[in-house]
């Protein structure tokens, strides 16, 4: 009985070697653009506006403008002055969607994040709206800070989860 033996080269070694060697640096290569790729999907889109300008952030078309502000009303007072924004929103989608004051972030000139307070001080005032495919509407809301006439101040408006988008819109209010 005789015994076989494969002799393998050096060659041969030296084949699979850089064979393996390309093979492990292609799954790298392959790893890193699937991994750019699915990063670039689900990046922040800021969008940047003036306030009076339409942005879109999803599928609803914004136009945001400064109303003023106000000391509140008998029943709810602010901690320093209400800053009122008007909102004039179209939903440009082909399904209703939701409009809520949680949407809406005031930021002030040292980058701090006010949320929206929730009162009825107009009967415009913005809670939780549904709105309807191709209709529009116009509400306001407020946000309670130690106001300065000469500062810049920004909205930021998220969208709401079912909106399925990553766009976030920034919008100059004042002094920008």
């Amino acid at each position: 009985m005789k015994l076989r033996i494969n002799y393998i080269s050096k060659k041969n070694v030296n084949f699979m070697v850089r064979l393996g060697i390309v093979l492990v640096i292609g799954v790298i290569i392959g790893s890193m653009i699937l991994a750019n790729f699915m990063y670039m999907q689900y990046q922040t889109k800021l969008i940047e506006t003036n306030a009076g300008e339409p942005v879109m952030v999803g599928p609803v078309e914004y136009i945001i403008t400064f109303d003023g502000t106000h000391e509140g009303s008998k029943d709810v007072k602010p901690e320093n002055i209400f800053v009122m924004i008007g909102i004039v929103a179209k939903n440009t989608g082909d399904e209703k969607t939701l409009l809520s004051g949680g949407q809406f972030y005031l930021i002030d000139e040292k980058n701090q994040k006010h949320e929206a307070v929730f009162g009825e001080f107009t009967p415009k005032d913005l809670l939780l709206q549904e709105l309807e495919s191709n209709k529009s509407i116009e509400v306001t809301t407020q946000f309670d800070i130690p106001f300065d006439e000469d500062a810049n101040y920004k909205i930021i408006i998220r969208p709401q989860k079912e909106q399925s988008t990553v766009d976030t819109a920034s919008i100059c209010l004042i002094n920008c």
